[in-house]
């Protein structure tokens, strides 16, 4: 009989925003939630700015509880953005599994020279070929277990935060004794620039009174 297909390798993703009223009493049940799932929260951050008491977390979670998290994080507040996303990542696993094998393949090859080479300068230059796949191999070994880890668990980015009530200041008390000093101030500026308007004016009042004297000699020297 045919041989039965093999299985799908998916990455699941999800990224989610809600608001609650109640950021402790959200935050322990997200907890409950996450724990009975078989998950675990990788990372959080809490902060207190722009007026919200934020959380992010990172969730791992077996991709069979995925979806059920998912509708249980509903049951934590308001979902205002919610993003999912699903990677099939079968045929890059098995290209990097099948490139490992062959470093490893060429890192026995290189090994076997290695120990069957006489001359310095050919023991120099296997060795450094040798590094060099070595370190090849372990690049390679790295991304095959993320991948293995992305597959085995899903991942949720969820950012939980609660509005803060915004302090509204108070309207300033005006005392009678700073009203009078504030009336007693304007009177004074208004008085100041009267004084300082007369100053400036005072050619003109000279020369006003220099014509009216004038004026009345020359009524003196004609009499009607």
């Amino acid at each position: 009989s045919p041989a039965a297909p093999a299985a799908r390798l998916l990455i699941y993703h999800a990224d989610v925003r809600l608001k609650t009223s109640a950021m402790p009493r959200a935050m322990a049940r997200l907890d409950s939630l996450v724990r009975r799932s078989g998950g675990y929260l990788s990372a959080a951050t809490e902060t207190h700015a722009d007026g919200e008491w934020r959380q992010e977390t990172t969730i791992r979670v077996p991709p069979t509880q995925f979806r059920s998290l998912l509708s249980g994080l509903a049951g934590l507040g308001t979902i205002e953005e919610k993003k999912l996303s699903t990677d099939d990542v079968t045929a890059e696993h098995a290209d990097v599994t099948a490139r490992l094998q062959t470093k490893r393949a060429v890192e026995r090859q290189y090994t076997t020279l290695l120990n069957k080479a006489q001359k310095i300068k050919d023991i120099l230059d296997i060795e450094e070929k040798l590094g060099e796949v070595r370190e090849e191999i372990e690049a390679t070994e790295s991304r095959l277990k993320t991948l293995d880890s992305e597959v085995a668990y899903s991942t949720i980015a969820l950012t939980l935060y609660q509005p803060l009530a915004q302090a509204v200041p108070d309207a300033p008390v005006v005392s009678l004794g700073s009203r009078t000093v504030e009336a007693f101030y304007g009177g004074w500026q208004l008085l100041t620039a009267l004084v300082v308007g007369a100053v400036a004016l005072w050619p003109v009042l000279l020369l006003g009174a220099a014509g009216f004297w004038l004026w009345q000699r020359r009524r003196r020297s004609y009499p009607a």
